[in-house]
């Protein structure tokens, strides 16, 4: 008997979805646990899999919508079963398009406009851009298929996964020769790009932290020579020992490791604050801020303090490349402690972050910068490190922010505390 799938959640803070791609056909069998499609949720891309076998008779929503927890998304069944009913009782799928892209207001032109060659409606471009998905970019592209010229059967024209499956291997035929180009605008409207789940979700969570959570700041300046010099060590001894095998070892490693030690030593700083109690944690479970396109994700190394320098470095390497590829799992992203947040690498010398809630901090490292430093009476070349403690003051007081970075610094400025 056939039934309707809903749109399951695939997240613990999952609302709504958008469907990046079917990976099953109208017509296909569909086994239990089998792929039916991927979706793209608050904080990654994630797989919807049949909880039934059968045979997938009807896609409720195209790829690219937007669908709410619980709403119709497809209708499994009997081969040739009749699901009009079903149909009919899921409505139009409920599904909301994608926001679309502003669009420029178009200058008057003739009412008479040839239709394209490929017959489906006005080529889907705005002022010269294809309006398309980066995920249908990105099939065309593996297709060696053009998308200029194809009328897209989405919202407002856009070009969606089932256009690009519809096009003979040659691509699109050729669109009826432009127009000349009307007069420019005296200023060109702003290119508008829809708000992704990520980037909603950041926008929120990041509104809440700042107008709910009391910060403060505090910054030290480390000598990070004896910190360059260990790097260095490690490195070496590492490429002697396992040749082209060997990984690198970063100073966000060391950083991570050396944060993991002070908490141990003042675990005051590693709390967390609720209506009843502060939360004061016995695990090290660090949130390590990732970038990705479209925007930030928080990765944690659980139990950071039990591992060596080495593990840190793998799983921080392994946490970050399946961020970017969006195949992280919800559980890999939440439960942190205490984050860390990196942005030396950009050459950046010294900023502020936002407390990541339920945390109680987070430290903001910058570069290692070569500069004068006076060592004794003589001044000579030094390197140095910048780094700013956000705390949550309903947990940490400033004694406490302070005892925590001098305990850090401590570390860093004598590396082989890392080790033991």
């Amino acid at each position: 008997m056939a039934k309707i799938l809903d749109m399951p959640k695939l997240s613990p803070t999952m609302e709504e979805g958008q469907i990046s791609a079917w990976h099953k056909k109208e017509g296909e069998p569909v086994g239990v646990d089998d792929l039916l499609a991927e979706v793209e949720t608050d904080k990654a891309t994630m797989e919807f899999r049949s909880f039934d076998k059968g045979t997938l008779l009807k896609i409720l929503v195209p790829a690219g919508s937007m669908v709410k927890l619980g709403q119709p998304v497809a209708v499994l069944g009997a081969p040739g079963e009749d699901v009009s009913s079903l149909v009919a009782q899921a409505g139009s799928g409920g599904a909301a398009p994608a926001a679309p892209k502003a669009e420029a207001q178009p200058a008057p032109a003739p009412a008479a406009q040839p239709a394209p060659a490929n017959g489906g409606g006005a080529p889907s471009t705005d002022g010269g851009r294809v309006k398309a998905s980066p995920y249908v970019r990105k099939l065309a592209r593996e297709r060696g298929l053009s998308l200029a010229g194809v009328a897209g059967s989405g919202p407002n024209g856009r070009i969606v996964a089932r256009d690009v499956e519809a096009l003979p291997a040659g691509g699109p035929a050729p669109s009826a020769p432009a127009r000349p180009a009307a007069p420019r605008a005296e200023a060109p409207l702003p290119e508008s790009r829809p708000l992704s789940m990520m980037r909603k979700t950041i926008a929120r969570r990041l509104t809440e932290s700042k107008q709910t959570v009391p910060h403060f700041y505090l910054t030290i300046d480390v000598d990070a020579d004896a910190l360059f010099g260990l790097r260095e060590q490690i490195n070496q001894d590492l490429a002697a020992a396992l040749k082209d095998k060997a990984p690198k070892i970063s100073f966000n490693d060391l950083v991570l490791k050396a944060v993991a030690v002070a908490l141990v030593r003042v675990p005051e700083a590693n709390a967390q604050f609720t209506p009843d109690a502060i939360l004061y944690h016995r695990r090290v479970d660090i949130s390590v801020a990732v970038a990705v396109d479209e925007g930030l994700v928080t990765p944690v190394v659980r139990d950071a303090n039990q591992k060596t320098v080495l593990e840190i470095a793998g799983e921080v390497r392994d946490l970050a490349g399946r961020a970017r590829d969006k195949k992280l799992k919800p559980e890999e992203m939440t439960g942190g402690t205490f984050s860390v947040s990196n942005l030396g690498m950009y050459g950046i010398d010294e900023f502020s972050a936002v407390i990541n809630p339920p945390e109680g901090a987070i430290l903001a490292v910058g570069q290692v910068r070569r500069e004068p430093v006076v060592r004794g009476d003589a001044v000579v070349p030094g390197r140095r490190m910048a780094m700013t403690l956000s705390c949550d003051h309903r947990v940490i007081d400033g004694a406490v922010g302070a005892t925590f970075l001098k305990a850090l610094r401590a570390i860093l400025e004598h590396p082989t505390q890392i080790l033991l």
